[in-house]
C-alpha cells in the first residue's frame, strides 16, 4: 500500500513544480506547457514500475499467487496515474499563482495520508469510528487504488467490480477537472511564471 501512496505523493509533488521549475522555458517558447507536467509523471512511472518489479521478485520468492492478476495490477496502476496526472495539472498551474500552495499541499497530503488506509488495515478504523465516520472515510478514492493493490498482490483475489468503477470514475473526474484548471488559468502562465 505504500508504493501506490508514494508514487500518488510523487506525481503530485513533481507536477506541483513542473511549470514554475521551467519558468524561463515557458517564458520564451510557446509549446503545449501540459509536456511539463507530463513528463514529470512518466518520470515518476519509471520510478514506480522499478519498485513494483522489486516487490514482484519479492512475492514470487515468499510465495505470493499474484501473477494471474498482473494485468489487473497494471490496469489499476495505469488508472492511479491518471488520477494522479489530474491532482498534478492543477496543482502545476495553482502553484504559479499562488506560492504557498506548495506548503499547503505537504499538509494536505500528510492528513490525506493519515485518512488512507496505508500503514493500518481498514478494519481497525471500521471497529473503532463511528458509523458517520466510516461513511466519509469511504469516500476516499485513495482508499479505493490502495486496497485493490493488496487484494491483488498480497490476497490474490479479484477487486469488487464496484471499486474498480470507483477507481476508473475518479481516474476520469481527477484528470478532467485538472485539464480543466490548467487550461482555463494556463493561459497568463508566462506573464505570471
Amino acid at each position: 500500500a505504500l508504493l501506490p501512496w508514494n508514487f500518488f505523493s510523487l506525481v503530485t509533488n513533481l507536477g506541483m513544480g513542473a511549470i514554475s521549475a521551467n519558468s524561463g522555458l515557458v517564458r520564451r517558447v510557446a509549446f503545449p506547457r501540459e509536456v511539463l507536467v507530463f513528463s514529470n509523471v512518466l518520470h515518476a512511472c519509471v520510478q514506480f514500475s522499478i519498485e513494483m518489479g522489486l516487490l514482484a521478485v519479492v512475492l514470487l520468492v515468499a510465495g505470493s499467487p499474484f501473477l494471474p492478476w498482473l494485468p489487473v495490477v497494471i490496469l489499476v496502476s495505469v488508472m492511479l496515474t491518471v488520477f494522479a496526472s489530474g491532482f498534478a495539472l492543477a496543482l502545476s498551474t495553482l502553484s504559479v499563482y499562488f506560492r504557498d500552495i506548495t506548503y499547503l499541499w505537504t499538509i494536505f497530503i500528510q492528513v490525506w495520508f493519515f485518512l488512507t488506509p496505508v500503514v493500518y488495515a481498514p478494519s481497525v478504523v471500521q471497529d473503532r469510528a463511528p458509523a458517520w465516520a466510516n461513511d466519509l472515510l469511504r469516500l476516499n478514492p485513495m482508499r479505493a487504488f490502495v486496497s485493490t493493490y493488496r487484494d491483488l498482490l498480497y490476497d490474490a483475489k479479484a477487486p469488487s467490480l464496484i471499486r474498480l468503477g470507483v477507481m476508473l470514475l475518479s481516474a476520469i473526474l481527477s484528470l478532467s477537472i485538472g485539464w480543466f484548471v490548467f487550461n482555463r488559468m494556463g493561459r497568463r502562465l508566462p506573464e505570471e511564471v
